[in-house]
């Protein structure tokens, strides 16, 4: 069912609205077909009725719901069957009197040791002046030496704001100090 071009004479497929050869337009009835506004298109797709398989998944969980709450409450109802231990009372009063009292004695709280807390507020010192000559650091005890890891050890400043703290650092009982780059390297290591 092909039709014929009358500008060129060539035979058209129906559904062209001009010929492939010549573009010329061709008439609408000469295997062409007239467009309609009401349906633009598309591949149909039937009408489907109410999803009764969703209904029935929501049925079927909400009865699982319900079920599995059912079941634990009551679990939880029911009376238990072991018996309960006796008082302290009746223990006692039971036992025979010879046994002496017992006395327990209240231990005072382990105190921190004062060299390691010395040590430590030194290290805090030092963090606390490298921070206002903003030589940013962190201060690490280690035992008898102290480990600085700042980004600034290489800084010109920084041998005198260690040496400002020198004093402290010694009264605690530290004795040695690296000053560590961030990525870990050593670049000086002296003695207090």
């Amino acid at each position: 069912m092909s039709s014929v071009c009358p500008a060129c004479g060539i035979d058209v497929v129906p559904g062209y609205v001009r010929c492939p050869r010549c573009h010329a337009g061709l008439p609408v009835g000469a295997g062409r077909t007239k467009r309609t506004t009401a349906d633009p298109g598309g591949t149909a797709v039937a009408r489907r009725g109410f999803p009764v398989s969703a209904v029935v998944i929501a049925v079927g969980v909400a009865a699982a719901i319900i079920l599995i709450g059912t079941r634990r409450s009551t679990r939880s109802a029911a009376p238990e069957s072991a018996a309960l231990p006796a008082p302290v009372e009746a223990i006692a009063s039971s036992a025979p009197s010879t046994a002496a009292p017992l006395t327990v004695r209240a231990s005072a709280p382990p105190q921190p040791d004062t060299a390691e807390h010395d040590r430590r507020a030194a290290a805090l010192q030092l963090e606390a002046t490298l921070r206002r000559q903003r030589l940013w650091g962190r201060a690490e005890v280690l035992g008898l030496r102290i480990d600085v890891r700042s980004g600034s050890c290489a800084d010109k400043a920084m041998p005198p704001a260690i040496d400002g703290e020198r004093a402290v650092l010694r009264g605690a009982g530290l004795t040695r100090l690296r000053c560590l780059a961030q990525s870990g390297a050593v670049v000086f290591e002296r003695d207090l």
